[in-house]
């Protein structure tokens, strides 16, 4: 799962073998127990006493028998987590899973030592093993605390919300209507900057305009009034008339002051989000993407982190040399080294990681155009963190005219500092003032009275919506990127041009309602509240159990409160969102009381039959259409044909079936093509030939819609296989021959009489699309284009009829095989 490093050193004096490994972040992760997972039969207002259950985060990777294989031999076990407190959680999965299995003597405090470091240069990494210490057991309860209270929380509104408000409204446009304790204050300072913006009344205020001609036929420059902006139109004009009488503008006074602008911190995560978004025009989960791949590849260091302060002995002359390298900025970089590393400005230190610094140098070859950007800012900001600052003559002229102040600002650049490697601080000389002396006089040329209007703020940014999160403690610098997406996945915001966030209807209705009904849902107060409470169990000052429970309980009592009074929030979106019953469009009938069923397509699509009042979920991301009026023998609902796409799968479903399973072995969402009805002839026990050869647990079954364009498709929906047939067969159908070879069903074809494949002119033909000659050589394998990606297949056979054993490779390889 992880690599291993091994080497021989020493530890506490002796003489050890070093076993080195890692994680790839939480190994485990909390969940519900498994009948709790069930939308349909369990009230989520019982999730708040709901039993919890600890699960391997990433079953795929198979951390936990990794880790017990390679602590079989240990003695002592030392922790290198991260240094903050989710890495003291990952701390205590871990040792759960290797001290059962650990070869040691002694009792736990003898065996396991916690490691602290901030920077992982060798000498800090020695300090680190010859002082280490223990596992912080309280900051671990701290996080398991925050997991188990998100958890019951999340899901409980989540799933009452979601069934609410989806079986009330059709045009919603979110296939799930989502609450959590961090998303949704999230959500809420979006609407909260959009209601400013509705509630806005622009009001308006006049200013005096005036520019005047420097003498020796100088440039012209336009003047600054004091009194800024008068909104009483008939003051404005009576000054407008007294400074129109006098054409000559005096120098009172030319003030200058030498400024400095200041040298950047060291970068940490949220200001890397920040500057992402706001110059770089990339989004935070996108940014943190990039950031990464960067750190994967070895070109950043460790892109998660808090501290804005360098560790007193980085290695600042090894870094910089790799930059010299660089076409763009290695002049800088070798400048700096020659001429002296200025101090790096004081920043804040969390603990957690060293700030983000690059560590090899790139091209944009080598990492991609979007990547580089971002790499090219690390760089950039780096330099400039350990370059002197920058440093102007800031002047300011201050007029007479008519008793009237009057003045002019301009910035001239003396020394350029840090802004040669961040030439977008830089002051050009477009700022400079021309020369002037005090007592001069100059004429005004233009005297203008202006007319304004104030006007609103604009919608909230993303490197807006940053600062905000992280001064109010909503997420961390690795969750806050999550919550900003998942806002705008759920339909909550919309991204506009400027990479500000727009709040939509669904968005803006979900946090008035919670307003309305309870504000602390919404407002970053009440995380703020939890935040502190989970922080007594960190610093020792309370148990675990009784803070989880505390919170708990309030928590309870607030979704109680929430379902009694939802339907207040019904008059909110009546408003903007369309009834079910007056939603979508008929489709198909229904098999309870044979009247037509509406087809709402928005997200989630879904059929809705307004006589039975029920609604029936169908597959997301699909082309749905009636399948020629035929019903489903079980249940009387007309069948329905949906397609991934041009070149995706096509299968039959029947809509009731598809929500309510009607065999043990058919799994819920699963249309015909895994139904095991066996006297069905759109099932698959009548249509299935063969295992698929791709995924090993799907089948391979005929598609009786294709027609005719031929092909069998996995029912597996997750396996994009698809075998196209015969293009110029009249019918095909499924026999109960199976092949003596590969045990695949044989088919049955009837050719078009003027375009048979078979000789004589024959137009009948049966035999095993994989072992025989004819048929073999007509078939081609590709694969679908899906909106989801493949998973990868686990070991075993397919499931349902079990059509036959998959082909021998030899077979196989007659297949044409190419991928769109």
């Amino acid at each position: 799962a992880c690599p291993v490093h091994e080497f021989t050193g020493k530890f506490k004096g002796e003489t050890v073998r070093f076993k080195v490994t890692s994680v790839c972040g939480h190994v485990m992760s909390i969940d519900f127990e498994g009948k709790y997972n069930n939308w349909e039969k369990v009230d989520p207002g019982e999730l708040f006493s709901a039993p919890t259950i600890k699960k391997e985060a990433n079953p795929k990777l198979n951390i936990i028998k990794f880790l017990e294989k390679e602590a079989r031999d240990a003695d002592y076990i030392v922790l290198w987590l991260d240094c903050d407190r989710e890495g003291e959680n990952i701390c205590f999965e871990v040792l759960d899973i290797v001290l059962p299995v650990m070869r040691r003597s002694g009792n736990r405090q003898d065996v396991v030592f916690r490691a602290h470091f901030s920077a992982i240069t060798d000498k800090d990494i020695n300090a680190a093993l010859n002082s280490v210490g223990k596992p912080n057991e309280n900051e671990s309860q701290c996080v398991d605390a925050r997991q188990d209270l998100d958890l019951r929380l999340g899901c409980a509104f989540t799933r009452f919300q979601t069934k609410y408000f989806q079986g009330k409204y059709g045009d919603l446009d979110s296939s799930l209507i989502s609450y959590g304790p961090c998303q949704t204050p999230t959500l809420g300072f979006c609407v909260d900057r959009h209601d400013k913006i509705q509630s806005f009344k622009p009001e308006p205020f006049w200013m005096i305009d005036v520019s005047v001609k420097c003498p020796n036929n100088g440039p012209s420059i336009t003047l600054e009034w004091a009194r800024g902006r008068i909104f009483e139109q008939p003051v404005a004009k009576m000054y407008l008339s007294i400074i129109k009488e006098n054409k000559i503008a005096v120098i009172e006074n030319i003030l200058k002051k030498e400024k400095t602008k200041q040298r950047p911190q060291a970068l940490n995560t949220v200001e890397m989000l920040r500057v992402a978004s706001a110059s770089l025009g990339i989004g935070p989960q996108q940014a943190m993407q990039s950031a990464e791949h960067l750190y994967t590849r070895g070109y950043i260091s460790y892109p998660r982190t808090e501290t804005t302060h360098y560790p007193e002995n980085f290695d600042f002359r090894s870094s910089l040399s790799q930059q010299t390298k660089s076409r763009s900025w290695g002049d800088s970089a070798s400048t700096l080294l020659s001429q002296g590393i200025t101090k790096p400005r004081k920043g804040s230190d969390a603990g957690d990681h060293p700030p983000i610094t690059p560590m090899l140098c790139a091209t944009e070859q080598e990492v991609g155009h979007d990547n580089w950007r971002l790499y090219e800012y690390i760089v950039r900001h780096f330099i400039a963190s350990l370059s002197p600052d920058c440093t102007y003559l800031h002047t300011v002229i201050n007029f007479k005219l008519a008793e009237e102040s009057f003045s002019c600002t301009g910035n001239s650049p003396l020394k350029p500092g840090f802004t040669e490697v961040m030439p977008w601080h830089s002051i050009n000389d477009q700022q400079t003032l021309p020369t002037l002396t005090e007592g001069g006089k100059c004429e005004v040329e233009k005297t203008n009275l202006l007319e304004r209007k104030t006007s609103p703020p604009d919608y909230l940014t993303e490197s807006e919506l940053i600062m905000l999160m992280e001064k109010h403690g909503i997420g961390t610098d690795a969750s806050i990127p999550t919550h900003i997406n998942n806002i705008g996945q759920r339909n909550y915001v919309t991204v506009i041009s400027g990479r500000k966030l727009q709040p939509t209807n669904l968005g803006i209705m979900l946090v008035h309602g919670y307003k309305k009904i309870d504000p602390d849902l919404a407002l970053p107060t009440m995380r703020s509240a939890v935040e502190k409470q989970l922080n007594l169990i960190a610093l020792g000052k309370a148990k675990y159990t009784d803070v989880l429970k505390h919170a708990v309980t309030i928590f309870q009592q607030k979704f109680h409160y929430f379902v009694a009074h939802v339907t207040s929030m019904d008059s909110l979106f009546e408003v903007t969102f369309t009834p079910l019953s007056e939603s979508g469009k008929p489709m198909s009938r229904c098999g309870k009381c044979r009247r037509f069923m509406k087809y709402i397509s928005a997200a989630p699509p879904r059929l809705y039959c307004n006589t039975c009042d029920e609604t029936y979920d169908l597959p997301p991301k699909t082309n749905v259409k009636l399948y020629k009026e035929l019903k489903c023998p079980l249940d009387e609902f007309e069948l329905l044909v949906c397609s991934t796409g041009t070149n995706g799968k096509t299968y039959t479903l029947c809509p009731y079936c598809y929500n309510h399973p009607p065999f043990r072995d058919m799994k819920k969402a699963s249309g015909c093509n895994s139904c095991t009805h066996p006297g069905c002839e759109h099932s698959l026990s009548s249509l299935g030939v063969s295992p698929c050869m791709t995924c090993e647990t799907g089948i391979l079954v005929l598609d009786p819609t294709s027609s005719p364009k031929w092909k069998l498709a996995c029912n597996d929906n997750r396996c994009p296989t698809v075998v196209t047939l015969f293009q110029h067969a009249h019918r095909i159908g499924v026999t109960e021959e199976t092949c003596e070879k590969c045990s695949a069903y044989e088919l049955a074809v009837d050719f078009h009489k003027d375009k048979t494949p078979l000789e004589n002119k024959e137009t009948k033909h049966k035999g095993c699309i994989f072992c025989d000659q004819i048929f073999s050589s007509l078939i081609k394998l590709k694969h679908a284009r899906l909106a989801v990606k493949r998973r990868p297949a686990s070991k075993g056979r397919g499931r349902g009829r079990g059509r036959g054993k998959k082909p021998p490779k030899d077979k196989m390889s007659q297949l044409a095989a190419y991928f769109v």
